[in-house]
């Protein structure tokens, strides 16, 4: 039987309760309900993990992907990696994402990269971004256009809801509230702007569930194209037991048993 597809939501915000968490919550309920029990999903928080920057000493490349501090970060990989889509929800900071989720990315490529001994491949995981802002021009989209292009970088798929509500995702702003229940209380209230971001991420939270089934059904539809190919042994390794993966290659069984997807 085919594994139920695995969700991951990332606040990235240093708040561990606030907007951003607020929004992902709405989209992930939003996945859920359309795709029923085919779709397990958790929540996580930047904030509960410490994660120090990158140092660019490339010492994983030589540790199997392991990074040499010691902190929250390989946690929060094994998670990444383990998850067929992926919703990021983030407040703007400086026009960009916040220092602590970048701290991550930019380990996570590397780890990756290291782990799977350099070999370039589509991960075909499924991506989307949730951005708010203090005020109308704080930088939401430049800041999905940031996650997006992670999401390029690493092989996945990047994914937005519906336009004209979210055209490259799904941005909203708290007229300049600092609350952390800023926006919750501006939908209580009727606020406009606040409701069209709450339909936006829900409309995220639909498409990036309803992606992530496409791709698991392509997968299984063009399993022995993409084995044949070599260019998705990552999509394939997640897969897990739904199929039995052949490289086509000598070392197949025994860089199956080797490799550990983290």
């Amino acid at each position: 039987m085919t594994r139920s597809l695995f969700l991951l939501g990332i606040c990235g915000s240093p708040r561990a309760t606030g907007n951003s968490r607020y929004l992902l919550e709405i989209a992930i309920e939003e996945a859920i309900q359309v795709s029923g029990d085919r779709i397990h999903a958790e929540i996580v928080g930047i904030s509960d993990f410490k994660i120090e920057p990158c140092v660019s000493c490339y010492t994983c490349g030589s540790r199997e992907g392991n990074c040499f501090i010691e902190d929250g970060f390989a946690q929060l990989r094994d998670k990444w990696a383990a998850a067929d889509a992926i919703i990021y929800s983030i407040p703007v900071y400086h026009l960009g994402i916040p220092g602590q989720l970048k701290c991550f990315i930019d380990r996570l490529g590397n780890s990756l990269w290291s782990y799977y001994g350099g070999v370039v491949s589509k991960s075909l995981r499924v991506i989307g971004t949730i951005t708010q802002g203090a005020h109308l021009f704080a930088g939401q989209e430049q800041a999905a256009v940031a996650l997006i292009q992670h999401a390029l970088v690493m092989g996945c798929i990047p994914v937005s809801g519906d336009p004209w509500e979210s055209y490259i995702a799904a941005s909203g702003w708290t007229r300049c509230g600092e609350r952390k229940d800023a926006l919750r209380r501006l939908v209580a209230e009727g606020d406009e702007d606040a409701q069209i971001t709450t339909r936006a991420a829900r409309s995220l939270g639909r498409r990036v569930a309803q992606m992530a089934l496409l791709v698991r059904a392509g997968g299984e539809a063009l399993y022995g194209e993409l084995a044949a190919d070599g260019g998705y042994h990552i999509f394939l390794d997640r897969m897990g037991d739904t199929l039995t993966y052949h490289r086509g290659t000598e070392n197949t069984e025994k860089d199956k048993r080797n490799r550990k997807t983290p």
